[in-house]
């Protein structure tokens, strides 16, 4: 495999080059001028060929030197421009930021607060992407997520926002023809509509104050893959089903659903800020995860749409 450039060597020359002198490239690029003087010396070794005619009082470019001058030069700008530039984007936030979030909360609750970022940091664009999966954030190149879940261990780094209430919930019509269930293990006998994305979608667990455990396998003829999309067949009164407070807020507020076996709980859930792990983020990373978790820790639950 053939070795990289030296940049560092053609970056110190031209360097020496710009200021005819070993000692002022030394002190200017604060090495000592022994270092200065080896890495020219490497890069001659490389080429083949001497790059400075010296003498006591002067120092002349050979024609190699000449010709490879000009190639450094443009190289040790355009490394200079490319690292303020990176440094301005660290500094300043500005760029783009690639976001995932899930579906629903996204939609209705994430995707309403970015006019008011975007308003904020105008040299900042955001790339939202809305999906219930849980994505690969560096293998797909996320900046950073929400999401909603009680979290396994990882490498990456989460900080939790608040909790996330569950709620088991059906229409007042269907407890009215059905029955309620006063106990986990009554789910068995009902229509339950199942989540694709919870953490054992097979599986509900359920605890008790008293420290009662309960697992019972929900069975129905609905399954989806986002939240949102079983509203309509539970206010229809078609079945039962596990949801988080930010999905049914507004139908529980409203009378639509009702909630039942509300002194069992489950899984501790909530949302959750996650980045990759590393170093220093850039700015317009960190100006829009601030702002996130200040408005989303703050909101608690999405807000209600309104008519009109």
């Amino acid at each position: 495999m053939p070795k990289l450039p030296d940049f560092e060597a053609l970056a110190i020359f031209a360097k020496v080059v710009e200021l005819r002198s070993f000692a002022a490239a030394a002190a200017e690029l604060t090495l000592s001028k022994a270092t200065v003087s080896k890495a020219v010396g490497r890069l001659e070794d490389r080429l083949g060929a001497r790059l400075f005619n010296r003498t006591s009082r002067r120092l002349a470019l050979t024609d190699s030197g000449k010709t490879l001058a000009v190639k450094a030069a443009q190289l040790l700008a355009d490394g200079e421009a490319l690292e303020n530039e990176a440094l301005a984007q660290s500094a300043t936030p500005r760029g783009l930021v690639r976001l995932a979030v899930p579906m629903t909360y996204g939609t209705n609750t994430v995707a309403p607060l970015l006019p008011e970022f975007l308003a904020l940091y105008p040299e900042v664009s955001i790339d939202l992407s809305l999906s219930d999966a849980t994505v690969d954030l560096i293998g797909e190149g996320f900046d950073a997520a929400i999401r909603i879940a009680a979290l396994p261990d990882s490498s990456l780094i989460a900080r939790r926002l608040r909790p996330v209430r569950r709620y088991i919930v059906a229409a007042p019509s269907y407890f009215a023809k059905y029955g309620r269930p006063t106990h986990p293990m009554h789910l068995a006998d009902h229509k339950c509509f199942g989540y694709t994305y919870l953490s054992t979608p097979g599986v509900w667990h359920f605890i008790n104050a008293a420290g009662e455990q309960a697992s019972v396998r929900p069975a129905g003829p609905l399954r989806v893959n986002n939240g949102e999309a079983l509203l309509p067949a539970l206010i229809a009164g078609l079945g039962i089903s596990d949801l988080p407070d930010f999905i049914v807020g507004d139908a529980l507020a409203s009378g639509a659903l009702e909630a039942v076996l509300q002194d069992w709980s489950q899984s501790s859930s909530g949302v959750y800020l996650v980045t990759p792990p590393g170093g220093p983020r850039p700015a317009r990373v960190e100006v829009l995860l601030e702002f996130l978790a200040d408005k989303l820790a703050a909101t608690g639950k999405r807000p209600r749409r309104t008519s009109g």
